[in-house]
């Protein structure tokens, strides 16, 4: 029997189901490799895992989509269109901020719309908010249209950099920088929160996440019918349709090493499976602490990787109910009493306060398919210490549920506690041992000013020729725009299989 062209061809692994690593074998499939791509979990999605229980369905982690031409262009990559496989609907307002004292923000995509919320919370504020806006733009126009997808593997890329850092004021935080615009506590919340969505504390992430702000308006806030989950698995079968293979339930143990290239992987229970090239989209800590545990490592070592400051994690409780709530909008957020000494509790701290500000989902306004009818799915999730704090999650994890429900019940969904028919948690300790996340962390590494760009896990391994980084803990960072740009970069630096063919014979 004659072999296929395409056994042929050389070969990549690719570590994690998440976003990253399925939009990485994507991108491979599509430039000719063979791919195989091997997940811990019995499903795609990693951190976007879907949950499916008493009818009901649950998007496990990320719910907002404020990118979408990424998507486009990573099905463009494949020969086939977005739209023909995902739903994506806008949404407008992106998301309604309720404060502690009850007074509400709309978070709309006009900007007319937006001036008037602001002027209705301090008229003082509303000429400062289109200063901002602009500042905004011209931050996005640099962090993110020119560097997203550029690598920063050499030092002389920050040198290069450094000028539009001081420019745009990178050096201060999220948080300093909306304060130059905003003098009303509620302005500098809603204009200031963001970086919590990629695992970021507002006081401390570089400024150039202002750019959130203009992101958001310039692509809007989207919704994929169906939920999160059905991009992953739009995802994974435009792997399978290019050729390449997943293989679930199949944790990868070790990274193989020969003459210091990435040769394949070993798999719990001793499989091997070899590989010219091998793409990581597990945790860089766990990649290089666990999966390279053998082989010695020059940058990535175990001290560095203990000293680095991690991102936050979460509390996540899934539920579902006998009724539908619906003055409870798509998205919102619930904020508690503090917000600078909250965000200290949990960074610096790391206490698990008694306080907390909660995002709380409820996609079921969109897309009622997501529950049975008449009923609402939701999920609520606290920003919470990581394992550094010696929560003991397995006796806390039930008391702090119960009191986010209270915190809803009394806020905003009355009657709540009587209307539950479902529910299940994540706590970080699901972070840890059910997704590989160093110390629980939610987003990897915090996304601070020197731990980004080339301060990160670099997208080229510096500690073994052929192996690759993506996901949330390389760059650029976090959340789906930013890890789908951290395949884009993967793609452009490994090429097509012809040329890496002609490369490794020397020709």
């Amino acid at each position: 029997m004659f072999d296929s062209p395409h056994a042929k061809m050389p070969h990549a692994v690719v570590i994690g189901a998440g976003f990253g690593g399925l939009a990485a074998a994507i991108r491979l499939a599509s430039q000719g490799w063979r791919v195989t791509l091997c997940d811990k979990l019995d499903g795609p999605g990693g951190r976007a895992y879907v949950f499916r229980q008493d009818g009901f369905t649950f998007d496990a982690g990320p719910t907002i989509i404020t990118a979408p031409y990424l998507l486009e262009d990573l099905w463009r990559e494949a020969g086939a269109t977005l739209s023909d496989d995902i739903d994506l609907r806008p949404i407008d307002p992106f998301y309604l901020i309720r404060f502690d004292d009850g007074e509400t923000i709309r978070c709309v995509a006009d900007l007319a719309g937006m001036r008037a919320e602001v002027e209705r919370i301090d008229p003082r504020d509303a000429a400062n908010f289109d200063r901002f806006i602009e500042a905004s733009e011209k931050i996005y126009d640099v962090a993110f249209k020119e560097l997203a997808d550029f690598p920063f593997h050499n030092f002389s890329s920050v040198i290069s950099a450094a000028p539009d850092l001081v420019r745009l004021r990178g050096y201060t935080s999220v948080y300093s920088e909306v304060c130059r615009y905003f003098t009303n506590e509620k302005l500098r919340v809603a204009f200031s929160f963001h970086p919590l969505l990629i695992g970021g504390n507002p006081l401390t992430t570089t400024a150039y996440y202002c750019l959130i702000s203009h992101l958001e308006r310039k692509h809007l806030v989207h919704f994929a019918m169906g939920g999160t989950g059905a991009i992953v698995k739009a995802m994974a079968r435009l792997i399978e349709r290019k050729g390449g293979t997943i293989r679930y339930s199949a944790e990868v143990e070790e990274i193989l090493v020969r003459n210091g290239h990435a040769a394949g992987v070993r798999l719990a229970g001793g499989e091997t499976i070899d590989a010219d090239i091998v793409v990581s989209n597990a945790d860089p800590a766990w990649t290089y602490s666990k999966l390279l545990s053998h082989h010695p490592r020059r940058r990535w070592t175990d001290r560095k990787i203990a000293r680095a400051d991690y991102s936050m994690s979460l509390f996540v409780w899934y539920f579902g109910t006998n009724r539908r709530f619906d003055d409870v909008y798509h998205h919102m957020m619930v904020l508690g009493p503090r917000y600078e000494e909250l965000l200290k509790d949990i960074f610096s701290r790391k206490i698990l306060a008694e306080d907390f500000s909660l995002y709380l989902h409820r996609p079921t306004m969109t897309d009622p398919s997501l529950a049975p009818e008449g009923c609402d799915a939701f999920y609520v999730l606290a920003p919470v210490p990581h394992l550094d704090s010696g929560t003991d999650w397995a006796a806390m994890a039930e008391p702090y549920r119960k009191a986010i429900e209270r915190r809803l019940e009394e806020t905003v969904m009355p009657g709540l506690s009587q209307s539950i028919v479902t529910s299940r948690m994540m706590t970080p300790l699901d972070f840890r041992d059910r997704l590989n996340s160093w110390k629980g962390a939610a987003f990897s590494l915090e996304p601070k000013l020197f731990q980004s760009a080339w301060f990160r896990p670099h997208n080229v391994s510096e500690e073994v020729d052929g192996l690759y980084l993506v996901g949330a803990g390389t760059h650029p960072g976090a959340g789906i725009p930013g890890v789908i740009s951290s395949a884009k970069i993967v793609g452009d630096l490994v090429g097509k299989a012809q040329d890496f063919v002609v490369r490794k014979d020397g020709a």
